[in-house]
């Protein structure tokens, strides 16, 4: 079975649990485990450790899929698969251990927020992440940590301070409920911590200063640019399922005394166009950006500035018009859509969480806009 007709197996069961799953406020252990079991938070794994390494726009494809069922589940694996790439950074035994078992689930969150003290070969941790998207289910996770060194915060030649990913056992993590929000509820993305715990050197990398190992063309595609793709993924998907709802309803939808459908509504038919059209051509325009630079990838020169540059502006775009679709759904489906067991009201609110991610925040755009004008920029980040 291949992973599409998987998830279209999974499909029924998460529309038909999506009120649950808002309701726990994370993913129920057996849906996790459903997803896990198909193979979906694999498909950015080395094929060397069990993983499908597949191509960065049918994993795009695959999440948008996955994500007109139910964004909450297709966030989790978003988050899941990307969190896998960091074993293209380790030793091959390091990969090994933390990514061997293909039922396990992987998550983390890159922003430094934990402090590592060097202690010879390995370090003391001490952290708390905000959005550990999926971590109540996950065998591993990560987090980003400033390192010190005797008390003194290490920095580069250049100055930068250096920050890397530790990773560890999520048996030895303490979570916390800090995920009361109003979209993507049920991707149970609350904090974590660690209190003085010794993680070995050799499960830690730093995206920034250290290159992947594994050489493959998967591992040489912007690590960032992949996470921007994941995340403008499922709001892809989220707003093709708002857009199906819309219309569903639309046509079994009477105006009031004309007894008519309101799809027969000419400015009803207009704004559906419209809007079909506002996410076909987002859709083109990111399909256009990450095949350039999976072509760049696929060679033997670096990806080009311009290529990730223009990738994470395709992804900012379709997170952005993306909420403008689940919006222009949300609008036509008039007061039934503001019930909270509303498909369309759900799909507005993770749309408009979804376009908070760091990743596709408006501050993208300058990012985009400072590659294009050929200004100086950092790129580590790119």
């Amino acid at each position: 079975m291949t992973l599409s007709q998987s998830i279209d197996r999974l499909s029924a069961d998460l529309l038909a649990r999506s009120e649950e799953i808002e309701e726990a406020r994370r993913l129920p252990a057996d849906v996790a485990e459903s997803l896990a079991q198909a193979g979906l938070f694999n498909m950015l794994k080395p094929a060397a450790l069990g993983g499908h390494e597949m191509p960065p726009r049918h994993v795009s494809s695959l999440l948008a899929q996955l994500a007109e069922a139910n964004a909450s589940a297709a966030w989790c694996v978003m988050i899941g698969t990307t969190s896998t790439l960091a074993s293209a950074y380790m030793d091959d035994q390091v990969a090994a251990d933390v990514y061997g078992d293909p039922a396990d689930i992987h998550g983390g969150v890159f922003a430094p927020m934990g402090k590592a003290q060097d202690n010879g070969d390995h370090y003391i941790v001490n952290g708390q992440w905000q959005w550990g998207s999926g971590s109540a289910n996950c065998a591993w996770l990560s987090g980003g940590a400033m390192i010190f060194k005797d008390g003194e915060l290490q920095r580069t030649e250049q100055g930068a301070p250096i920050h890397r990913m530790l990773f560890f056992p999520a048996s030895e993590v303490e979570f916390i409920d800090t995920w009361h929000v109003s979209g993507l509820k049920g991707t149970g993305s609350g904090d974590f911590k660690v209190t003085n715990l010794r993680v070995p050197k050799e499960r830690s990398v730093s995206f920034v200063l250290d290159s992947p190992r594994n050489r493959a063309p998967l591992y040489k595609f912007p690590l960032f640019g992949l996470l921007s793709l994941g995340v403008a993924s499922v709001a892809l998907g989220n707003a093709k399922g708002a857009l199906t709802d819309i219309v569903d309803l639309l046509k079994a939808k009477r105006t009031t005394g004309g007894g008519r459908s309101q799809s027969q509504r000419a400015t009803v038919q207009t704004d559906i166009a419209k809007a079909k059209a506002m996410l076909s051509a987002a859709e083109a325009l990111m399909e256009k950006a990450v095949e350039s630079a999976w072509q760049e990838a696929r060679s033997d020169d670096a990806i080009s500035i311009r290529a990730r540059g223009e990738l994470r502006l395709a992804c900012a775009h379709m997170a952005e018009t993306a909420a403008e679709v689940c919006k222009v759904a949300y609008t036509l489906a008039g007061g039934s859509s503001v019930y909270l067991n509303n498909t369309l009201q759900r799909r507005f609110r993770d749309a408009h969480v979804v376009t908070q991610h760091i990743v596709v925040s408006p501050a993208t755009f300058e990012l985009a806009g400072r590659v294009l004008l050929d200004e100086p920029i950092d790129t580590a980040m790119l």
